[in-house]
């Protein structure tokens, strides 16, 4: 897989709405927050386009996005918010300048559309928080987000998980969005699973669909080519009398296989979304005294204490997101 190269201040940086409506505050309060990393950010014409759900016409959501990857000035993509819109246009894209200087693209949720395309042509990308969640995110996670993409941080040390199963592992990092990531099985867009390890999160679905979803993906055989799991947060879960909260949906469905598992990974749809690189190689190793995750060749060797108190007593789907 291909790392784009880090940004360095001065940097221009796109924002672009290729999914949902983003108001224009939350626009102007990131470019505020880019500039403050030294970033120049240039917001794209139909940004803050309005079209029923959609953030302008698709016409406009595909012009905006042919421009951010194409423009050579551009250094880094922000995604400004997710929702729904970008299966729409994903793939009446044109990236033949982009894979020839490929450059970060930011996002999560609806924008795990976009993770799974840079897979699938070899370049890594960045699951993280987005200008719309900019003003809700935990700083930390900011801060992780501004670090990770200029080079200066590569590991993550996390708590223990009642539910976390041990070992050590290294493979390749794919996955997103849990709904996403069902809606484009077997498609073009599908990501890798064959030897990678897996990351999912979701948001606002119904317990039973989550389940479903799962059971779904288990009888394509998809989870048996695993080699690890890594679960973020599921948030504002609704159907609450399915009789299984969502980690133990998952920890049900995952009984079957042998490989090492992260429960509580702080990234989804919470004020703690941390930024993970989808593509990038990655060592994992959990045990008893809690899970460390490194990056392979990313810039300085150092070691982050992920520093969030979890009460696994309570929903283990973490904080609402706001």
């Amino acid at each position: 897989m291909f790392r784009p190269p880090y940004l360095q201040s001065g940097d221009k940086v796109a924002l672009v709405s290729p999914a949902g409506i983003i108001d224009p505050l939350s626009i102007h309060d990131a470019v505020e927050v880019l500039r403050s990393w030294e970033l120049n950010p240039i917001v794209g014409p139909n940004a803050a386009a309005t079209y029923g759900y959609f953030a302008g016409r698709d016409e406009q959501r595909l012009q905006d996005m042919q421009w951010a990857l194409d423009d050579e000035d551009i250094r880094a993509i922000f995604c400004t918010r997710g929702g729904y819109g970008s299966l729409r246009i994903v793939e009446q894209l044109d990236y033949s300048i982009f894979q020839g200087s490929p450059k970060w693209l930011i996002g999560f949720s609806d924008i795990t559309v976009f993770h799974s395309k840079l897979n699938t042509l070899g370049i890594e990308s960045m699951h993280a928080p987005m200008p719309k969640s900019f003003r809700t995110t935990n700083p930390a996670a900011l801060l992780r987000l501004k670090e990770f993409l200029f080079g200066k941080i590569s590991s993550y040390r996390l708590p223990p998980h009642p539910f976390n199963r041990e070992g050590i592992v290294q493979a390749e990092l794919t996955g997103g969005n849990l709904t996403l990531l069902h809606c484009l099985r077997s498609s073009v867009l599908e990501c890798k699973h064959q030897s990678s390890i897996l990351f999912m999160e979701d948001v606002g679905e119904n317990l039973y669909s989550i389940d479903r979803m799962l059971q779904s993906l288990k009888l394509t055989d998809k989870f048996s080519k695993l080699q690890g799991l890594i679960v973020g947060d599921f948030t504002e879960m609704k159907g609450l009398n399915f009789g299984k909260d969502a980690y133990e949906i998952i920890q049900e469905v995952f009984a079957d296989y042998a490989y090492p598992i992260c429960f509580g990974f702080p990234a989804g749809h919470a004020e703690n979304n941390f930024p993970l690189i989808i593509g990038s190689t990655i060592e994992m190793e959990i045990s008893a005294t809690g899970t460390t995750i490194h990056f392979q060749n990313f810039g300085a060797n150092c070691m982050d204490d992920y520093g969030c108190a979890v009460d696994y007593k309570h929903d283990r789907t973490f904080e609402k997101s706001l």
